[in-house]
């Protein structure tokens, strides 16, 4: 190890709050981790940590160091990368976060591209519907759509998905075509519900000004996109959708567009990225090239 090492292990325990959490997310037995970071207190004679069986928290001492420490690895870091990207590309591990409809269908499929241009850079790629912990699963940077929440990350807006309103043809041919809200009542949909907490189905519509709810009927809730999709195209109800998410069985005529003068708000998309002053040039590079390739199913971010 060399001496930042010791500072880097302080770190990580400092943002999870645990020793094993660190001792996993850097591959090193805990044991290491837990010899480091004592080392650290005896050098400065202080203590930085205040472990208890069931968490471990910064002292005083400990949080005015983990401020100075996390702004020299910072520097010490942008000195490293001053010449990242060169002929050879870039290099290091990046480990993101996508929702899995955006990266089987946008991003994968073009992903040897990027790749390609960066043959010394490992990517770690999570594909999930729940919300991730940015910091505490030590991701780079994570695709989010939707209403941000999370004050403490860094958001880079790339815009707003368009929506569409779908069914398939042969639930069509068993409901019929709705034409107007009114129709909605001898009409089903298939129910988003991340908690499958037994929120109730309802129809959006944005007006321009602000979103508007009507009634409908739902008989299937499911709590992921995969199955979302997969229902509506079983038939099974209409679904609110981004239009990047459905965008093929649209085109094949696998899919049926409904109701356009009604559907619901673009829906805003951004990267978020841990609340720091440096962002590794390879983060950087990964962020421009996805909001490259989602443009097209973009409309513009708002200031």
């Amino acid at each position: 190890m060399n001496k930042l090492d010791p500072i880097r292990i302080f770190l990580k325990v400092a943002e999870l709050e645990s020793f094993s959490g660190a001792a996993q997310q850097l591959g090193l037995p805990n044991t290491t981790v837990s010899a480091n970071v004592r080392e650290l207190e005896e050098d400065f004679g202080v203590r930085l940590l205040q472990r208890t069986t069931r968490r471990v928290k910064l002292t005083q001492e400990g949080a005015a160091f983990y401020a100075r420490s996390r702004n020299l690895l910072d520097e010490f870091d942008e000195l490293g990368s001053m010449f990242d990207g060169g002929a050879d590309g870039l290099s290091g591990r990046l480990r993101v976060d996508l929702t899995v409809g955006i990266a089987a269908k946008v991003v994968l499929p073009r992903l040897g591209e990027f790749m390609a241009k960066h043959p010394r850079l490992e990517i770690n790629l999570s594909t999930t519907d729940r919300r991730v912990d940015v910091v505490r699963e030590g991701f780079d940077c994570v695709l989010r759509s939707g209403t941000l929440l999370d004050s403490s990350l860094v958001a880079r807006p790339l815009g707003s998905y368009r929506m569409v309103n779908c069914a398939s043809p042969a639930y069509l041919a068993a409901f019929g075509t709705p034409l107007t809200l009114d129709d909605l009542a001898r009409h089903r949909i298939v129910h988003y519900d991340a908690l499958l907490g037994g929120s109730a189905p309802v129809w959006e519509w944005f007006d321009g000004e602000r979103t508007q709810l009507a009634p409908v009927g739902g008989m299937l809730t499911v709590n992921g996109t995969a199955c979302y999709e997969a229902a509506c195209r079983a038939g099974l109800g209409m679904i609110q959708v981004p239009d990047v998410a459905v965008r093929a069985y649209l085109d094949s005529g696998e899919l049926v567009e409904v109701l356009p003068d009604f559907r619901a708000e673009p829906m805003p998309v951004a990267f978020v990225y841990p609340s720091r002053r440096y962002v590794p040039a390879r983060t950087l590079a990964f962020m421009d090239w996805v909001q490259a390739i989602l443009a097209p199913y973009l409309d513009p971010a708002s200031p």
